[in-house]
């Protein structure tokens, strides 16, 4: 593994989340369907899981988590034993641009803060021929809050994330991958922190103490504290917003 590949995943590890959310929401978008009583759902860019963990407390389905990265599914099976939801959640080392499913396998795609790897529009289309018929995707993705963000705000979302666009452009996009919009809201402050950002700033000092002398491990560590910072900064201006969408 390449060594920034590899700090990256030492800051992340250990972390409730890959990214942020938070249980209200996750029951918020869940409420929003219209399922079987046992749907199968896929999870796609599972992560450690913790929305996995959510989803099986919120229905009586059966869950597939799918991520690209073993650590993070060893994760999964680990809660799933201590939550006693093993015989309902599967795991799936796999690729969410190449799903390796047959055609019409699920009743839910869900996906917390992944869809952004494969494109929030690429990710819609390539999911969709997975769906049953009447089936649902519910995912979050970035989104700007509020028009003209700061200089410093624009550029580093423009370099990280260059389709990064409003609700509107996400409801577009939507549109005309050729679901039904259901519904969508923005996740509260509190998603990023409370198990994400704030776990990822308590870990940062250690790990610059280990790597005192590693101009390449400070660099990708000062990029991260910079993603932290501009969130406490600007977090008005660009948000997670949950999408929840019904194939016709």
């Amino acid at each position: 593994m390449e060594k920034s590949r590899r700090i990256f995943f030492e800051i992340h590890s250990d972390l409730p989340r890959e990214g942020p959310g938070c249980f209200a929401a996750t029951k918020q978008a869940f409420d929003m369907l219209s399922l079987p009583p046992h749907p199968l759902i896929l999870d796609a860019g599972c992560g450690p899981g913790q929305q996995t963990m959510d989803l099986a407390s919120l229905c009586g389905g059966e869950i597939v988590a799918l991520d690209n990265h073993a650590p993070y599914l060893a994760q999964v099976k680990a809660r799933a034993a201590r939550d006693r939801v093993s015989q309902r959640v599967t795991t799936c080392l796999g690729d969410m641009a190449s799903l390796p499913f047959p055609p019409a396998t699920f009743d839910l795609i869900w996906s917390e803060g992944a869809i952004y790897i494969i494109g929030f529009a690429s990710g819609l289309k390539l999911w969709k021929p997975f769906l049953k018929p009447g089936g649902f995707v519910a995912v979050t993705e970035i989104t700007w809050l509020k028009p003209d963000p700061p200089p410093e705000l624009r550029a580093f979302w423009q370099e990280a994330y260059p389709p990064l666009t409003d609700t509107a452009g996400n409801l577009a996009y939507i549109e005309q991958a050729g679901f039904r919009t259901v519904g969508c809201f923005p996740l509260p402050a509190s998603a990023w922190w409370d198990d994400y950002y704030q776990l990822i700033e308590d870990k940062l000092p250690n790990l610059r103490a280990k790597y005192q002398d590693d101009a390449e491990a400070h660099k990708i560590l000062d990029e991260e504290a910079e993603e932290v910072e501009l969130h406490r900064r600007y977090g008005e201006y660009y948000g997670y917003v949950f999408y929840v969408m019904q194939n016709p």
